[in-house]
């Protein structure tokens, strides 16, 4: 399907079939075409904003207008009553942010504005727990601290002890928040590295547990030593038995900081800390202090406190490895994404019911005719009685 596009009077934003029925607005281009397919499919006119820098909420104003259908939006946005307020007036429906996380949203301000809040599960998990594991790996081996000694043309001679790393095999794997990235970070470093693994979450992973234990029945049936796995009760015991430990819990006021100076002088000093969750659950003041004092402590960063910037000392630290937010950047997984919001902002607009499943990947294939219609993820549907209409209807 093409996509007729002109540019606007302001041009940093380009607009994609500019006959369509209802304006959608998206502040950040996005990955691939199916996403302006999905929109241009339900009657969309869809304005992109081009520039690669973050809009400040006036400029979100501004570019809501008098009239706004919906909006597609980032985490480093934050939505609160004020913009919610503004897009309700507009007109507006719906506001779907391009990011499984939605910390950077007032669900309920949305909620009081009746505005439908959509995010896009379903499509990050692999890639964003591959790249958990890639930082341990980066850690364990000291992967940039090598590639950074080749570069400077500083290898001369083979030597025993360079860069002498951390085996990971045998050793054991933490886990704070084991839902569905958690779970799948742990089931690749315990198969993968036949690594011990405890995790800590207030509820119980039974899918998880039934992995970890058939794993560990296998191991014991082939006669190779086997891993041995447990709950635990309280996250002070993971933080204290991990070699490896990495975090996977929502961003709230229970967790910001769920890593502060307390908690990183219980890890072992060796240890390794992976952080592909959000940024405040670290404070990383504390961690520059523990990374200084402690050399042997490695740490494994894809997302920081204040984004994008790192506190002072940060980026000084030979034992971090820091990447600039990209555990979902795949091209497959950011396509996917692109496609949820679409998608989930077209059904609101069309009056389309919710999914009501959380396997979406119908809505991620090759091409937009395959793709349901229904609203993948719509966080306060149920709160704003939202249910379209029937599929039967369409």
């Amino acid at each position: 399907m093409s996509v007729e596009m002109v540019r606007n009077s302001d041009e940093r934003w380009v607009i994609h079939n500019p006959q369509g029925k209802y304006r959608v607005i998206s502040t950040k281009n996005l990955v691939g075409n199916l996403w302006l397919e999905i929109l241009q499919k339900y009657e969309c006119r869809v304005e992109v904003c081009t520039d690669r820098g973050v809009l400040s909420n006036e400029e979100i104003v501004g570019a809501i207008g008098s009239k706004c259908d919906g909006v597609l939006g980032q985490l480093t946005e934050k939505w609160d009553d004020s913009l919610f307020n503004v897009l309700k007036r507009a007109g507006g429906k719906v506001f779907s942010n391009v990011a499984v996380g939605y910390d950077n949203v007032d669900v309920p301000a949305a909620t009081k504005n009746g505005i439908v809040v959509g995010n896009t599960p379903g499509v990050l998990t692999e890639a964003t727990a591959e790249m958990a594991v890639s930082l341990v790996y980066a850690a364990a081996r000291r992967v940039v601290e090598a590639d950074q000694f080749m570069r400077a043309g500083l290898y001369k001679i083979w030597l025993p002890d360079l860069f002498l790393g951390k085996l990971l095999t045998g050793k054991t794997v933490g886990i704070i928040g084991a839902g569905r990235i958690g779970s799948t970070v742990g089931l690749m470093l315990a198969r993968g590295n036949k690594m011990n693994l405890i995790y800590y979450d207030k509820y119980q992973n039974k899918q998880f547990e039934a992995k970890l234990e058939a794993y560990r029945e296998y191991l014991s049936h082939t006669g190779e030593s086997t891993i041995e796995w447990r709950r635990a009760d309280s996250m002070e015991e993971v933080i204290r038995d991990s070699d490896v430990l990495s975090l996977h819990p929502n961003l709230d006021k229970t967790t910001f900081h769920l890593m502060n100076s307390e908690r990183l002088q219980m890890m072992k000093k060796d240890a390794m800390l992976i952080n592909c969750a959000r940024g405040p659950v670290v404070d990383e003041v504390a961690l520059v202090e523990h990374c200084r004092e402690n050399p042997q402590f490695y740490a494994g960063l894809d997302v920081f406190e204040d984004e994008p910037l790192m506190k002072p000392g940060l980026k000084d630290l030979p034992n971090v490895v820091v990447v600039p937010h990209i555990a979902s950047a795949t091209v497959w997984t950011r396509r996917g994404m692109s496609a949820l919001a679409a998608m989930n902002v077209a059904a609101v607009i069309n009056d389309l019911p919710p999914w009501g499943s959380p396997n979406v990947l119908s809505f991620v294939g090759e091409s937009v005719e395959d793709v349901p219609p229904a609203g993948p993820s719509l966080i306060n549907a149920k709160d704003l009685n939202y249910t379209g209409r029937s599929v039967a209807k369409l």
